[in-house]
């Protein structure tokens, strides 16, 4: 599980942490209490959704913490002819005539319908460190893809990206 992860998603990662402790903590405590005072806990269906809510918050602490704990920081910055972390690129795929565009995020911030890309990623993995005009082959399952890459992006910020969930 060791992720790649650049300084922002780790400060990201932090203040989530930080709002699951301090808040989401306390209100779903709150909500077990209440619950519980309701009467024959055998029966009452508030509090068994009550104890879920705070468990699932506890497992998602602890595995944000892990995560940290296990982190590869990799940087974000990279060569202004190079694909890197947070540059948005376009790709040609030949054997479709299509081109597509994609932003190229850490794992942690992938979501493949919105168009960013994990670097961990098969075309992650294959363009990290490339440059314009680059041919490279993309290895899915049983073949191989070329891509090209047309243009590069830079001058990113990563205030907008959210990390992922569960």
């Amino acid at each position: 599980m060791r992720e790649r992860l650049t300084e922002k998603d780790v400060e990201k990662i932090k203040e989530e942490i930080e709002y699951r402790k301090v808040v989401v903590r306390k209100r779903e405590l709150e909500a077990v209490k209440e619950a519980r005072a309701h009467g024959d806990l055998s029966e009452n269906f508030e509090y068994k959704a009550a104890k879920q809510d705070k468990n699932k918050n506890e497992s998602r602490i602890r595995y944000l913490e892990k995560m940290l704990k296990q982190a590869i920081i990799v940087g974000a910055d990279s060569a202004a002819d190079e694909v890197g972390v947070n540059d948005y690129v376009e790709v040609y795929y030949p054997e479709d005539k299509e081109t597509e565009n994609y932003h190229l995020v850490t794992s942690i911030r992938g979501n493949s319908l919105k168009g960013k890309i994990s670097i961990e990623s098969p075309l992650g993995k294959a363009i990290i460190g490339k440059k314009v005009g680059d041919t490279v082959k993309i290895s899915v399952g049983q073949g191989a893809y070329p891509v090209v890459i047309k243009k590069i992006k830079k001058n990113y910020s990563e205030e907008e990206d959210e990390i992922r969930g569960f």
